[in-house]
C-alpha cells in the first residue's frame, strides 16, 4: 500500500523496514508511518510556494474514501472507517489507522480520512492510501512564491 501511495503521489521513495512482524505488524506499521511523516516534513523545507491544502475522494470498486490534508504545522488526525475490521491476508485492517496517525503527527499536518462506503477490506485500504496520495500531491503542488499562511509561517 505504501508503494501505491508513492506512485499516486508521484513521490520517488524507497522503503525498507524490519520489525517483529512474527509477533504483530503493529509497531512496524506505526514506525513506517512515523518515519514517512518525518521524511515528508524534511523534504518540504520551509514550505514556500506549496498549495498547503489537498483533498481527494477515491472510488475503489464498492469502496469510497475521502482524504483531506492541511500541511499546517499543527499535527491532528481524524479517522473514520465505519467500524470495518478483519484481515487482509495476515494483516489486520485496523492497523492502517496506525500508519496514517504516525504520518499525520510527524508531518505536522492535519489529516482527515473518512471511509464513506466499503465492504472488501483490500479495496477500502487501497482507496485510503490512494486518497491520501492524491491529497498530498495536490497539497505540495507549487502555486506561488510565498508561504501559504497569513502568519507567513507553517
Amino acid at each position: 500500500m505504501v508503494e501505491t501511495l508513492a506512485r499516486h503521489a508521484r513521490f520517488d521513495m524507497e522503503l525498507y523496514a524490519e520489525g517483529d512482524v512474527h509477533v504483530s505488524h503493529h509497531h512496524t506499521v506505526e514506525d513506517v508511518g512515523i518515519v514517512f511523516g518525518m521524511a515528508f516534513l524534511k523534504a518540504l523545507g520551509d514550505k514556500r510556494g506549496i498549495n498547503r491544502y489537498g483533498y481527494a475522494v477515491v472510488p475503489m470498486d464498492e469502496s469510497l474514501v475521502l482524504a483531506s490534508i492541511d500541511i499546517s504545522g499543527r499535527p491532528l488526525f481524524f479517522y473514520e472507517d465505519m467500524g470495518l475490521r478483519g484481515k487482509i491476508t495476515d494483516f489486520d485492517f485496523e492497523l492502517i489507522w496506525e500508519f496514517f496517525k504516525g504520518f499525520a503527527l510527524e508531518s505536522k499536518s492535519t489529516l482527515h480520512i473518512r471511509v464513506l462506503s466499503g465492504k472488501i477490506l483490500h479495496h477500502t485500504a487501497e482507496a485510503c492510501f490512494k486518497a491520501l496520495a492524491l491529497s498530498l500531491r495536490q497539497a505540495i503542488s507549487l502555486v506561488g512564491e510565498g508561504t501559504p499562511s497569513t502568519k507567513e509561517s507553517l
